[in-house]
């Protein structure tokens, strides 16, 4: 059964975050809150957590992956960002957005998108993302916790335990977290194209 750590969402406790760190670099799965939900988190090079996310979340193995990145200079070690994407995701990060980009040799090809070598990637607001980050120092691969037919807007971190508690090493409690998806933009082909509308206010296109 996972460990449940219960966090504060503004002033995440240190010690918390470096056991649930610990845990993701020994190849464990946690849960944890973003400023689009509760979303699981692994490590990078963590090659077998893509298969148990996909049962977790009863879905066929992901074609898409994303990476949460502390800030745009890491970000930029992992993907290609031209200047009119580096132009955007400064304007509108950190905050609820996924931006698809080319990626670099140093993202695993199991991470990437088979067919395009394209990635997703994150710079999150919110205080225990940004902490765990920083304790961790490389970004941490990530997928929104969703289940299907639940309505995760009535879904309390006490039903996340019941569910998936047996699945999944660490569960980062702060209480109740808006479950809205983030919205997802590709930026991999020089354009500005908008695969799915969610958290992030669109308003450059």
């Amino acid at each position: 059964m996972a460990d449940v750590y219960k966090v504060h969402p503004d002033n995440p406790q240190p010690r918390s975050i470096s056991m649930a760190i610990d845990v993701l670099k020994q190849g464990g799965l946690i849960v944890y809150p973003t400023d689009s939900g509760y979303a699981m988190g692994w490590a990078l090079d963590n090659h077998q957590a893509p298969q148990k996310v996909a049962m977790i979340k009863a879905v066929k193995q992901h074609q898409h992956y994303t990476m949460m990145c502390d800030n745009i200079s890491q970000m930029t070690d992992y993907v290609l960002v031209d200047n009119v994407a580096f132009r955007l995701i400064k304007q509108h990060t950190p905050g609820p957005y996924t931006f698809i980009l080319p990626a670099t040799r140093r993202v695993p090809k199991k991470m990437q998108h088979q067919k395009r070598r394209t990635i997703g990637v994150r710079l999150s607001a919110h205080n225990v993302v940004q902490a765990l980050l920083a304790e961790l120092g490389e970004p941490m691969m990530t997928s929104s916790l969703e289940f299907p037919d639940v309505d995760m807007y009535e879904l309390d971190i006490d039903d996340v335990v019941d569910k998936i508690g047996n699945q999944v090493d660490v569960i980062i409690d702060v209480g109740y977290c808006a479950q809205e998806p983030s919205t997802v933009v590709d930026l991999s082909d020089g354009d500005v194209n908008i695969l799915r509308k969610g958290a992030g206010e669109i308003d450059f296109v």
